[in-house]
């Protein structure tokens, strides 16, 4: 796989990315370099990321907690505490190993950490190689509310190195394959039909370069999301808004973020049919697409309610507005579009069909 260039970092692939960053690591001398993990990127992936560093160097991990519930300020603040008794400078380095959870909360702490340190992200999950690995979007959440508290601001470069996926449970797998299966939805239908036939992990990790080279050009001709940007959200509106759900209540199950984005795709898929012209073939092979996929989840009227308040909180909206992507048709998408409040319950409705 081709190394892919951004406007202002290089994303690397397999050993290339080892010989990147190794090569980084020499002509910089930094003053410490930090490693932040989780539990299971510690145990299943430092022990062959450290054995392709090459040089003497001075390491410090930093271990944090796995999980959506665990990216917060909360976290942060330890992270940060960390970095100082550790002696953490200016001229410290940060690499991120692992999903987006810890590729997002670790890119926010060093962008923050002494007003700046560099920072790398080696995504080890599939959602974070084809969505947290472009764009420089950092961050945090504010209790359930997903994403509120964070900066855009750019690694030294991405590394991504697919072997990883060899640790990660079916599950996870599948949720990465939810954002890869939305970029053909938003700018290429043959890709979309291409996904649609995969049945095996080998072949989607394939297809890994082709979703980040969708991500990275949309981005590189609006990189602060003022415009064209807005529709790798789509089906994150509602999808977002589930997730949130989900994750306040102590009574229902989590639901992973591709798990939520494929549910928020269908009821946003119907909302275009009524709104933009997505034709009725079209959203019906978007829903058997992703419930030929992902489990139907039963929604309560109370549950609809909840997740409907939620959607105020979207960073889409401005002046009040709750602001959605659509679909004109597959491969096609636009942004800022308004939705009546009665089409909601109408989209769960077809989501229950």
């Amino acid at each position: 796989m081709k190394s892919i260039t951004t406007t202002s970092y290089s994303i690397h692939f397999n050993l290339d990315a080892f010989n990147a960053l190794n090569a980084h690591l020499e002509e910089h001398t930094y003053s410490t370099i930090f490693i932040m993990v989780d539990e299971n990127t510690h145990e299943h992936c430092l022990p062959a990321f450290m054995s392709q560093i090459t040089g003497d160097y001075a390491f410090e991990i930093i271990e944090i907690e796995s999980g959506e519930e665990n990216k917060n300020i909360e976290t942060c603040t330890g992270v940060w505490s960390a970095l100082s008794e550790l002696g953490g400078d200016r001229k410290s380095i940060l690499l991120n190993l692992g999903g987006g959870v810890l590729t997002d909360l670790g890119g926010f702490v060093a962008s923050t950490f002494k007003r700046g340190i560099n920072f790398i992200n080696i995504p080890t999950t599939l959602l974070s190689m084809v969505d947290a690995s472009v764009g420089g979007k950092t961050g945090v959440d504010l209790g359930p509310l997903k994403n509120q508290i964070g900066v855009i601001n750019q690694p030294q470069m991405v590394l991504i190195v697919p072997e990883f996926l060899q640790t990660l449970e079916a599950r996870q797998i599948e949720s990465g394959f939810a954002e890869m299966l939305k970029h053909g939805l938003i700018k290429d239908k043959n890709y979309w039909g291409e996904l649609k036939k995969i049945t095996s992990y080998k072949e989607m990790e394939a297809h890994i370069h082709d979703s980040v080279i969708i991500k990275n050009d949309v981005v590189t001709i609006d990189p602060t999301e003022q415009n064209l940007r807005k529709i790798l959200n789509y089906g994150h509106t509602l999808g977002h808004a589930i997730e949130s759900h989900y994750l306040e209540s102590e009574e229902l199950p989590t639901l992973l973020h591709g798990e939520a984005i494929a549910i928020g795709m269908i009821l946003e898929g119907y909302l275009s049919y009524k709104l933009t012209g997505l034709p009725k073939s079209e959203l019906e092979d978007i829903k058997e697409t992703f419930l030929g996929r992902y489990k139907k989840i039963e929604f309560t009227e109370e549950g609809i309610k909840s997740i409907l308040k939620l959607l105020i909180f979207d960073k889409k909206n401005s002046h009040g507005n709750i602001n959605f992507v659509l679909l004109k048709s597959i491969g096609e998408a636009v942004y800022d579009i308004k939705i009546k409040d009665e089409l909601f319950s109408e989209a769960f409705s077809y989501y229950k069909e």
